[in-house]
């Protein structure tokens, strides 16, 4: 199956939250084999993780990053191609007085270079992106 889709790290949280959005959930179902997630969003995930302290909580959040979404999710790197288009998208918003936190410009340009959606619970945070598609998968609308 062809990818489709780039997971931030709020949907990819999301079945393990206290309270799992269903939307998030049956999306996820529907189209997992057709999502990836990004080297960025790897590392938040990992560093999350390794912040907690040591616990049956952190023990259940490693099993998961390690069995569930590095089993399920090619993990694409911010390659050559992202990080030349990320310097002239960087560029481009920063002239604007509208810069934005460098990991979602990595997340973006991977989304950009690799032709997929990329899938948030926040699209404000992409959306200052030129010629990046974005999507919400959730319940709970933030824009």
């Amino acid at each position: 199956m062809t990818l489709r889709f780039l997971l931030d790290t709020g949907v990819v949280s999301a079945p393990i939250s206290k309270t799992p959005d269903p939307v998030i959930l049956q999306r996820l179902e529907e189209y997992g084999l057709e999502c990836a997630i990004a080297a960025p969003v790897w590392h938040e995930l990992t560093y999350g993780c390794r912040r907690l302290p040591e616990g049956r909580r952190r023990a259940a959040l490693d099993a998961y990053l390690e069995e569930v979404v590095r089993g399920s999710f090619p993990i694409l790197p911010y390659d050559e191609a992202a990080a030349a288009w990320h310097g002239r998208e960087r560029a481009r918003l920063e002239a604007l007085g509208r810069p934005a936190p460098f990991v979602d410009g990595q997340i973006a340009a991977i989304a950009r270079v690799q032709g997929l959606v990329l899938v948030t619970t926040n699209r404000r945070d992409f959306a200052r992106f030129k010629g990046v598609t974005v999507a919400n998968w959730s319940k709970r609308r933030s824009s």
